[in-house]
C-alpha cells in the first residue's frame, strides 16, 4: 500500500495545476457535487424540476422536496464538511501531528457530549443554546487532551496527544451511553444525530449557525502564514518574531467555532478532518494559506459525496453521514497510524 501511494503521489505532483488554477477546478467539482446533492435521493428529481423550483415556484412535491429538503440539506453539508476539513487542517498545522483532527482527539465527542447533557437537564433546547454548549464541550475537550498529552513522559507528542484524545473519547462515550440509557426520551431526541446525520436540517438552523462557523473560517484563512510558520517549528516561528501564543489562541478559537457549530448542526461527524488535509497536501505540500481554502472546498465535496451515498445506496431508506464517512476514513486512519506516528 505504501509504495502504491508513493508512485500515485508522483504522479500527481506531475499533474500539479497552478493553487488559484487548483481552486477554480475545485470549486467546478463542488458545484456538480451540489446539483448532484439537489438531484439525488429516495426520489430522483430532473434538473429542469430544480431549476423550475427557483423561477417558477408552484408548490408541487418536486418544488418542496428541493425548496425545503435538498437544498439546506446540501448547504449544511458545504459548511459542515469545509469546517471538519480546515479545523483539521488547522490543528495538523499546529501541532504537526498527522493524525489530529476533531474526532480523533475527542473534540467532536466533548462537544457532542455537552449537547446531550443539556438536552437531558434541560429538555428540549433552542438551537443556540445548543451550539453554545458544544462550543464550551469542545473547548473543555481540547483542554483536556492537550494537558494530559503534555503530563506524559516526553511532553505534547503527537503520539501523546493522540492516545490522550483517544482515551478521551472512550470515557465520553461511555458518559454519553450512561445518560442516554438514564434518559429514554433524550435517546430518542437524538440517536440519529450521534451518528453524525444531515437529515432534518432546514434553513433556520443553518443561518443560527452560520455566524459562528463564518467568524472561524475567517479567523482560519487569516492564520495561514502563521501557520505555516509554526509547521516549520516553534523555534523557526520565534526567530521569525511570530507570536507563538497568540497564534495558538486565535488558531484553538477558530477550531472550536468550527467544530462546534459542525456538531450542532450534524452531530459528530469523523475522519473529513483527518483525511482531507492529507489528500490537500499532494496539491499544496507546505503553504496553509493555500492549504486551506483547498480543504474547505475538498472538505465541502467530500461530505457532499458521502451524504449522496447515504440516501442512495440503500434507497428509500438512508444511512447516516458518518456511518459513509468512517468507511472511508477507517482504513486511511489505520495507514496513518502504522506510517506518520512511527516516524
Amino acid at each position: 500500500m505504501t509504495k502504491t501511494l508513493a508512485v500515485s503521489s508522483r504522479v500527481i505532483k506531475k499533474l500539479q495545476l497552478p493553487p488559484p488554477v487548483g481552486l477554480i477546478v475545485g470549486l467546478a467539482i463542488l458545484l456538480i457535487c451540489f446539483i448532484h446533492s439537489v438531484r439525488l435521493g429516495a426520489i430522483d428529481i430532473p434538473l429542469g424540476q430544480i431549476l423550475a423550483s427557483f423561477i417558477a415556484f408552484d408548490g408541487s412535491d418536486n418544488h418542496l422536496i428541493v425548496q425545503t429538503i435538498r437544498l439546506p440539506r446540501s448547504l449544511v453539508a458545504i459548511l459542515v464538511g469545509s469546517s471538519l476539513a480546515v479545523s483539521g487542517a488547522l490543528m495538523q498545522g499546529l501541532t504537526r501531528n498527522p493524525l489530529a483532527e476533531p474526532g480523533i482527539l475527542g473534540i467532536e465527542s466533548g462537544a457532542a457530549l455537552f449537547v446531550v447533557a443539556t438536552i437531558f437537564i434541560f429538555g428540549s433546547s433552542s438551537l443556540s443554546i445548543l451550539t453554545l454548549a458544544a462550543m464550551l464541550g469542545a473547548a473543555a475537550t481540547a483542554i483536556v487532551v492537550y494537558g494530559l498529552g503534555s503530563l506524559a513522559r516526553g511532553g505534547a507528542t503527537p503520539l501523546n496527544i493522540t492516545v490522550a484524545g483517544a482515551a478521551i473519547t472512550a470515557l465520553i462515550s461511555s458518559l454519553n451511553t450512561a445518560i442516554l440509557i438514564l434518559s429514554q426520551q433524550t435517546l430518542e431526541q437524538i440517536r440519529v444525530w450521534l451518528a453524525g446525520s444531515l437529515n432534518g436540517v432546514d434553513v433556520n438552523i443553518l443561518l443560527q449557525v452560520l455566524p459562528f462557523a463564518s467568524v472561524g473560517l475567517i479567523f482560519a484563512f487569516a492564520l495561514g502564514r502563521q501557520i505555516t510558520t509554526i509547521s516549520l517549528g516553534e523555534d523557526v516561528a520565534k526567530g521569525l518574531g511570530q507570536q507563538a501564543n497568540w497564534v495558538k489562541i486565535l488558531t484553538a478559537i477558530s477550531v472550536v467555532l468550527l467544530a462546534g457549530s459542525s456538531v450542532a448542526l450534524a452531530g459528530p461527524i469523523g475522519f473529513i478532518g483527518l483525511v482531507v488535509p492529507h489528500i490537500v497536501r499532494f496539491f499544496i505540500p507546505a503553504d496553509y494559506r493555500w492549504i486551506l481554502p483547498y480543504s474547505a472546498i475538498t472538505g465541502a465535496t467530500l461530505l457532499l459525496v458521502a451524504d449522496i451515498a447515504a440516501r442512495v445506496l440503500l434507497k428509500p431508506q438512508e444511512l447516516p453521514v458518518g456511518v459513509m464517512t468512517a468507511l472511508v476514513g477507517g482504513p486511511f486512519f489505520i495507514y496513518l497510524a502504522k506510517s506518520k506516528v512511527k516516524k
